[in-house]
């Protein structure tokens, strides 16, 4: 008796559970994210290394909090966690209004409005890492010596599209944005934002052709000294082509503006504002690439030409040239392998030249 009781009981309870209704705040949110993983050889003498490394790892939180909103907050980690640039941090946190395609709204912490790759997804992005320009002068780990911050800053952008065909796709996009100018997670220093815009146009289905421009800078403050602002002027020229699971995107970048000599990778570094004379005060660098498909939607072949030019000179030149595949198990996780032949003109004449070899496990949930 007490057993059949015993078993009702428990009947019941899953019954019970198997009905709840989901609370209503929950349904707004979604829990996703993504691992990538990697092997890394570098054979450049003097600094020879192998070893298998975190790329990094993200859990995003996506909300619906309205029927015209859109929030975001992203966490990411990646290496050792001794100091900013390789850190458990906050890379997201932003809500957007979206009401209207041809004028969304976003505020907070994300992406610059700034070159094609910057905003793609480490992984979509499709090679062991964004091209030298991109992580140079679009803010990743940037040349004027602010903390590794993933192409991201604090500010509000404006965005949409418009100028619809017969076939109701939209032939023009806009985005314009201003931002403090200092990376992720930290408050203006200058009191002067950063204006950062582009603008293309889709003529064909898969094609954008764009332009993009930033005026602002980077400072950096001491007792002794004061204030330290190194203003920064850029602009980028961008074209990508997707057709039948081909992919073909180049870009172009140049830069004028000084640097700090240390790189912020703590708080120290902050208040260091020596100059890094012997940069220079302009940069530049190109790349293009295609990743063409072996056996659609499953294996790819890839390559890419990645030149960035640290001072805008060919004394200062390096050039990546490489050859990979992208394996996909399933859209969830894949595997990429990439050789690359390196050419650096800042090192001695006689060790120009070094191989590289990548090894990437990337899933995503």
């Amino acid at each position: 008796m007490k057993k059949g009781l015993m078993m009702m009981l428990f009947a019941t309870m899953m019954a019970a559970s198997a009905t709840a209704q989901v609370p209503e705040w929950l349904k707004m949110f979604k829990l996703s994210g993504y691992g990538m993983t990697q092997y890394q050889y570098t054979g450049q003498d003097g600094a020879k290394a192998n070893s298998f490394n975190i790329r990094l790892g993200r859990v995003i939180i996506d909300a619906k909090p309205h029927k015209d909103w859109a929030a975001r907050v992203q966490f990411q980690y990646n290496g050792n966690t001794a100091d900013l640039s390789s850190s458990l941090k906050v890379v997201d946190v932003y809500a957007e209004w979206q009401k209207y395609d041809f004028f969304r709204v976003k505020g907070g912490q994300f992406k610059r409005a700034f070159t094609f790759e910057n905003p793609m997804n480490p992984i979509d992005q499709g090679f062991m890492s964004y091209a030298q320009i991109i992580m140079q002068l679009s803010g990743f780990t940037d040349r004027d010596g602010m903390a590794s911050s993933n192409g991201r800053d604090l500010g509000l952008q404006f965005q949409g599209d418009f100028l619809k065909n017969t076939a109701g796709r939209n032939l023009l996009h806009y985005q314009i944005g201003v931002y403090n100018g200092q990376g992720i997670n930290q408050k203006d220093v200058d009191q002067q934002k950063d204006v950062i815009g582009g603008i293309w146009v889709m003529p064909v289905k898969g094609m954008r052709i764009g332009a993009f421009g930033m005026e602002g800078s980077y400072a950096r403050t001491n007792t002794t000294t004061g204030l330290v602002k190194l203003p920064q002027h850029r602009y980028a020229i961008s074209a990508e082509y997707k057709f039948d699971d081909w992919t073909l995107r180049s870009e172009y970048i140049h830069s004028t503006g000084k640097a700090f000599k240390t790189r912020e990778n703590s708080k120290a570094d902050r208040s260091d504002v020596t100059i890094n004379e012997a940069l220079g005060s302009k940069a530049d660098g190109v790349y293009a690439l295609c990743i063409a498909p072996v056996v659609k939607n499953k294996l790819y072949a890839k390559a890419r030409y990645d030149l960035y030019r640290q001072s805008a000179s060919w004394q200062s030149a390096k050039t990546y040239y490489e050859v990979g595949a992208n394996y996909l198990f399933s859209k969830n996780i894949q595997l990429n392998v990439e050789y690359a032949l390196v050419n650096n003109r800042a090192l001695a004449e006689d060790h120009h030249n070094f191989s590289m070899f990548d090894a990437q496990l990337d899933f995503r949930f």
